[in-house]
């Protein structure tokens, strides 16, 4: 099986990579050639254009930052989509934007999939990454081999678009703990409490979460990069908003969220980490939130696994 892939950026280049390090025929594009040049130097073909990929491909996998860069490609690729072709895409991006256009590659006589990804870059590097995945059960079959080289635990959401929506819900499960995690660590700060304590304080008990174990010792080493972007999360926060609006439900913590950001992109620029958020805390009580013997990013030490589907209880 031939496949594309378009967006070779902090996630989409880890996961592109995956299927190399396996064996899978590749072929990539993105706007910045050092990138494809990378990807050829160790196998990968390069495609001419979104168009010339599609052309040429089984599957086509999209990783874009924004739903109108992902409209921009998948518009230049819906002439060359024919029965059996694929489109998977793993950006995180608007539910109504994915079912529009894979509507249009339906339509064609394609098959589409939403299937975003969280666990954050580092686990997209090793293939460890968790995959959501909407779409028709039998198309869900077909890319199963796929989807479980690029991550480990692969969920079947229902149909297009959901797995858009609870993407959108996790990433702003992850930022209102990435706001608590700072505002926990500047208070034990300004309280005298040692920081590496702290840490692990938080780690071995109830208040422990994903974020902290990963974004908290980014933080503490000061690099705070964890290939993510201010931007890039108020995006995300502001599709989970969205929905809320959409559907009714009168949020409180999500509409102050969206305005901290707003702070920190106006203050840091909108490409700054998403982790110099803290830097508001610090700013406002001059205290510096570092500590000795934290990693300056993050790197999965578990090894590749072959992935698989995760099955929900039903009772």
């Amino acid at each position: 099986m031939k496949i594309g892939f378009v967006g070779l950026g902090n996630v989409g280049g880890k996961l592109a990579g995956s299927l190399l390090r396996n064996g899978k025929d590749l072929t990539v594009l993105d706007l910045n050639s050092e990138f494809v040049d990378g990807f050829v130097s160790r196998g990968a073909k390069a495609a001419d254009s979104p168009a010339d990929l599609m052309r040429g491909c089984d599957v086509v996998i999209t990783c874009l930052p924004s739903p109108a860069a992902c409209n921009a490609v998948v518009s230049e690729m819906l002439d060359e989509v024919r029965e059996g072709k694929i489109w998977l895409e793993m950006s995180t991006t608007d539910e109504a934007e994915v079912k529009r256009l894979g509507a249009e590659v339906i339509a064609r006589g394609g098959a589409a999939v939403d299937c975003p990804v969280s666990g954050g870059c580092h686990r997209a590097d090793t293939g460890n990454i968790s995959i959501f995945a909407g779409c028709d059960r039998a198309t869900f079959e077909r890319v199963l081999p796929i989807l479980t080289v690029l991550g480990r635990r692969v969920l079947h959401t229902g149909e297009l678009g959901s797995a858009s929506v609870l993407k959108v819900m996790t990433n702003y499960l992850a930022t209102a703990n990435l706001l608590t995690c700072c505002e926990a660590l500047v208070t034990m700060k300004a309280a005298g409490l040692d920081l590496a304590t702290t840490y692990e304080a938080i780690k071995i008990s109830s208040g422990t979460s994903f974020v902290h174990e990963t974004e908290s010792q980014v933080i503490l080493n000061g690099s705070r990069d964890i290939s993510f972007t201010m931007d890039l999360v108020k995006k995300d926060i502001g599709l989970f908003q969205d929905i809320a609006e959409r559907t009714g439900v009168p949020l409180e913590i999500s509409p102050l969220m969206i305005e901290i950001f707003k702070d920190g992109i106006a203050r840091f620029g909108e490409r700054a980490q998403s982790d110099d958020i803290i830097r508001r805390l610090e700013e406002a009580t001059g205290l510096d939130i570092t500590a000795p013997g934290f990693p300056a990013e993050m790197v999965d030490d578990e090894p590749e696994e072959p992935g698989y589907e995760v099955v929900p209880a039903r009772g």
